[in-house]
């Protein structure tokens, strides 16, 4: 399959890494409007590089476009990707409004082309690992969960992600990865509560985001931009025989904790990660790539993506107002 990157940062180059790699796929361009860039990623690729994305559409043979543009890029690039016939791989999120997101899902189905979100904690060893033993009935019925995630504060081209209009804020661009895994595992929202503290000087942006379940489970998210330590993850999931816990910084692999266990009598259960040849990024990547070919559905929709943004939207929300924000109906 032939597949070109547009815009080629940070992701950008974590996908011509992996493609570069992959199996049954030639990546044919790469673009981006700072020439250096495009020509790093065509050096690691084998693609020609461009700055502009007409002259990429010269390309006859061209299938899919990896868009690993700012968030506030989405909807134009992938309104006209799909108007070109052509399948669209984009980054999370979807975009900055449910709105967008919507009328990207909807462009797409209009021009018979597929479009897939980068939620991509779906496919880290460990948190798809505590999906499957949360749905087994290994810690029996899931009711509560905390997830935590902290990094450093990113600095983009342009410091676009110091504009909360174009890149969301710590919510929408890092929190949506643990609003997403908790939809995933709990289902539908029925409120959301949130609070937010922000700095200018060292820049630092922190969230705190209250999720209740339509089945009465209950969700805590901690989100932090400008984090000194080392990018750190952590979740706890608990039902009621047992939990599931991970933290990145102490252990790769899931620990979990039964109520029957005695101590001293094998207490802990480890499941061991899944273990990877290639990062999570490329089975993501080749997963829906895959998914093209076989017209299968991907682990993570464009259904579930929307509703993402929708309950980062209202988080943000419940931050400005200092209420709850009750969530209606479903995303279609």
């Amino acid at each position: 399959m032939n597949i070109a990157i547009l815009g080629c940062g940070t992701m950008g180059t974590a996908y011509a890494h992996n493609l570069a790699k992959m199996p049954g796929v030639t990546v044919t361009g790469v673009v981006d409007i700072n020439a250096g860039r495009a020509e790093r990623a065509a050096a690691l690729t084998g693609a020609k590089a461009y700055t502009d994305v007409e002259s990429l559409f010269e390309q006859k043979d061209l299938v899919t476009v990896a868009v690993c543009l700012p968030t506030y890029l989405h909807k134009p690039f992938v309104l006209k990707l799909a108007e070109r016939g052509l399948h669209v791989i984009c980054e999370k999120p979807a975009a900055l409004t449910l709105e967008d997101a919507l009328e990207m899902k909807a462009a797409c189905e209009k021009h018979g082309v597929r479009l897939f979100i980068g939620h991509v904690v779906r496919f880290f060893p460990n948190y798809h690992d505590a999906y499957r033993q949360a749905n087994s009935g290994s810690i029996g019925t899931p009711k509560m969960a905390h997830f935590k995630r902290y990094g450093s504060y990113p600095q983009g081209m342009d410091g676009w992600y110091n504009d909360p209009g174009k890149s969301g804020g710590v919510i929408m661009d890092l929190l949506i990865h643990d609003i997403d895994f908790a939809c995933w595992l709990f289902g539908e929202v029925e409120s959301v509560y949130a609070s937010t503290v922000k700095r200018d000087e060292p820049e630092m942006e922190y969230a705190q985001l209250t999720l209740h379940f339509k089945n009465k489970a209950i969700a805590s998210l901690t989100g932090y931009w400008g984090y000194p330590g080392p990018f750190t993850t952590q979740f706890e999931i608990s039902g009621n025989q047992g939990i599931i816990r991970f933290d990145s910084t102490q252990v790769q692999s899931l620990d979990i904790k039964l109520v029957n266990a005695e101590a001293g009598e094998g207490a802990a259960v480890q499941v061991p990660s899944s273990p990877s040849l290639y990062d999570p990024y490329y089975y993501e990547v080749q997963h829906f790539i895959e998914c093209i070919r076989n017209g299968g559905e991907p682990l993570v929709s464009i259904k579930d993506a929307c509703y993402a943004v929708a309950i980062a939207q209202a988080a943000e929300q419940s931050a400005q107002t200092g209420q709850p924000v009750m969530i209606g109906g479903t995303v279609s």
